[in-house]
C-alpha cells in the first residue's frame, strides 16, 4: 500500500496480493481515522461477499475466485470499542460480466485497488442492536 493525503482525503493504492479490508483497517489505525467515507475500484482475484438475513440474524456468504473487477466499492469507517470499524458493500464483475454484490467480508487485490478515503470531522461509534443483530451507528 502507498498513500498520500490531500486536504480531507487520502488517496490510497493497495497493491497486488494485499487484502483490502485489513489494509484499510491498518491505514485507519495508523492515521487515527475515526470517521470516513470510502470509495474504490480495482481488480481482485478472491472475494467473500454476503447478504444479511434479519429474521435469522445470519450472513449468507459466498466465496468468489478468479479475475474480477470492482465495479464499485463504497462504505464507512467508524469506531467500535476504540478500534476502526469498516462497513463496506461492493459490486464485483466476473469474466462473463456477471455481477456479484453485497456486504464485503474479504477482497484480495489481483492488480491494483484505487481508493479514496474522505475523512470527516468527528467520531461515530457502533453498538449492537439486539433486535436486528447488527452493529448500528451510535451517536
Amino acid at each position: 500500500m502507498d498513500y498520500r493525503r490531500f486536504q480531507d482525503t487520502y488517496i490510497v493504492r493497495i497493491d497486488r496480493g494485499e487484502e483490502i479490508l485489513s489494509t484499510l483497517k491498518a491505514l485507519c489505525a495508523k492515521e487515527d481515522i475515526r470517521l470516513a467515507q470510502v470509495e474504490a475500484l480495482g481488480a481482485v482475484d478472491h472475494a467473500v461477499v454476503s447478504v444479511y438475513d434479519v429474521p435469522t440474524k445470519t450472513f449468507f456468504k459466498k466465496e468468489l475466485n478468479g479475475p474480477m473487477e470492482i465495479a464499485g466499492l463504497t462504505g464507512s469507517v467508524t469506531r467500535k470499542d476504540g478500534e476502526p470499524y469498516l462497513h463496506l458493500h461492493g459490486t464485483l464483475c466476473d469474466q462473463e460480466l456477471k455481477a456479484w454484490g453485497g456486504h464485503i467480508n474479504e477482497l484480495r487485490v489481483a492488480a491494483t485497488c484505487e481508493m479514496f478515503v474522505r475523512v470527516l470531522n468527528g467520531e461515530v461509534g457502533r453498538r449492537l442492536d439486539e433486535g436486528i443483530g447488527l452493529n448500528l451507528f451510535d451517536f
